[in-house]
């Protein structure tokens, strides 16, 4: 069975809860481009950047979801979860630079914005595609969805 889009979006959440964390508690401290930032400004700013991921990502299912009502088969390839990083990235970016997204003082370094969005971003699209299918085996049978 194909995800739902109530499927998509508890993984989405889910994943970032629990491995955007992980990996976000991992990088900040040896993000590039941090200067001389207090380490829990920078720990602010990563988790601000993770929230917003999961906030503007309910969207951007959605959108998705009526994207994919024009192909024949109504799911994405697996290569394209990974290519959203593109619009998702450059639209998170753009906000920021705007002084847009509340929470962070000043807007992050290119650097420093880029490298945690691409790693957490390719960790959580390999966990999907991979470990996340042992411990939740039917969890593609239920149109994505965990609860």
């Amino acid at each position: 069975m194909l995800p739902t889009l109530f499927g998509r979006i508890q993984t989405r959440l889910f994943l970032l809860a629990t491995v955007g964390l992980v990996v976000t508690a991992l990088i900040v401290p040896i993000l590039p481009g941090a200067g001389s930032a207090q380490l829990a400004d920078r720990y602010q700013t990563g988790f601000v950047v993770l929230a917003s991921v999961a906030v503007l990502g309910v969207v951007w299912e959605i959108i998705y979801h009526l994207l994919m009502q024009f192909r024949w088969e109504k799911d994405w390839p697996t290569l394209f979860g990974l290519i959203t990083l593109i619009p998702e990235g450059l639209l998170l970016w753009g906000l920021l630079e705007l002084d847009v997204v509340p929470g962070t003082a000043v807007s992050p370094p290119a650097s420093t914005f880029w490298t945690h969005f691409l790693v957490v971003w390719v960790v959580i699209w390999l966990v999907a595609n991979g470990p996340m299918r042992v411990p939740f085996i039917r969890w593609r049978f239920r149109g994505g969805r965990l609860v």
